[in-house]
């Protein structure tokens, strides 16, 4: 199980935060991720503002992206605005196969979010500049670590600071709530 150790922040002038990006990073492309978030139907709350957190946090996710089909499922925790993730990932060759699955074992589709963007790569850390339908522009950065030890934690979370700084991004604009929430707060659901 890899642990990711990520932030992600509002971004104001995409274009400015792109162009300063390009300046020190290694660009890796563009993409667009379709996600779904799937909870058992018991969890689901029939009043979007009024849903909580269950056992499963944001979910089983089911990503479509470049033709590939992945399944995710996160132990999020936050630490100052840092989001440490013990992540459970692998492939499936069908999404529609899968989603019956999960219907079969009590689960519902409860969230969908797309997000489309570029990314790139500097040091140890993947930037992301992501445009989130209902949401607005958000810039993530990611650093994936072998050893979630709080030596290795404090180091990646200084770099990712120090990242966000060089991007030009203050980190008042750290946004430590989950897309789920956000979304659940815009009453945005897949029900």
């Amino acid at each position: 199980m890899a642990t990711e150790i990520e932030l992600k922040a509002w971004v104001n002038d995409p274009k400015q935060v792109k162009d300063i990006i390009e300046t020190f990073a290694e660009p890796l492309g563009s993409y667009v991720k379709e996600d779904s978030y799937w909870l058992p139907l018991a969890d689901i709350s029939s009043d979007p503002r009024e849903q909580k957190r269950g056992s499963l946090g944001s979910g089983v996710r089911i990503r479509q992206e470049n033709g590939q089909v992945l399944v995710t499922l996160k132990r999020k925790e936050v630490q100052e605005g840092v989001e440490i993730n013990d992540e459970l990932e692998f492939s499936v060759s069908s999404a529609s196969d899968f989603e019956s699955f999960l219907q079969f074992l009590g689960f519902a589709p409860w969230i969908r979010k797309h997000k489309e963007g570029e990314a790139w790569r500097w040091q140890n850390i993947t930037i992301e500049l992501s445009l989130v339908q209902n949401l607005g522009w958000f810039a993530e950065l990611e650093i994936l670590a072998e050893s979630p030890d709080p030596q290795t934690l404090e180091h990646a979370r200084k770099s990712l600071l120090n990242c966000l700084e060089k991007i030009g991004i203050p980190e008042t604009n750290i946004e430590s709530r989950y897309y789920t929430e956000l979304l659940l707060e815009r009453g945005i659901t897949q029900r």
